[in-house]
């Protein structure tokens, strides 16, 4: 079986695909000056391109966690973007946990499991 790894430094792969299993490491937006509605924007963005350059799409997510600096004041503006960007009947796993990011200004990070077709 191999793993194919895609975006790969000394320390991580942004993309490891695995007998028909895509995994993406923690995804963050690109403007992390930006509120949670932009920088959940961006992030899903960045999703939807490495999901791309794996071969998949958001139409095969299986699992997705969800960390937030602030549940409390970050939820809401998080969950109002991911409900447009997420295509009717698509229903992954999902955990939205608060957490301490790499980076006070990182707001949302999303971490993805998915399907290739």
């Amino acid at each position: 079986m191999s793993i194919q790894r895609q975006l790969t430094n000394d320390r991580m792969s942004q993309v490891v695909v695995h007998n028909g299993t895509v995994y993406l490491a923690g995804q963050v937006g690109d403007d992390m000056s930006a509120g949670i509605e932009q920088q959940t924007r961006e992030t899903l963005a960045n999703i939807e391109r490495l999901l791309d350059l794996a071969g998949t799409d958001k139409n095969r997510l299986l699992s997705v966690t969800i960390y937030l600096k602030d549940i409390e004041a970050h939820f809401e503006g998080m969950n109002a973007i991911w409900d447009k960007w997420l295509p009717k009947g698509v229903a992954p796993a999902r955990a939205t946990v608060e957490a301490k990011l790499c980076e006070p200004e990182i707001l949302v990070e999303l971490s993805v499991v998915a399907a290739l077709p």
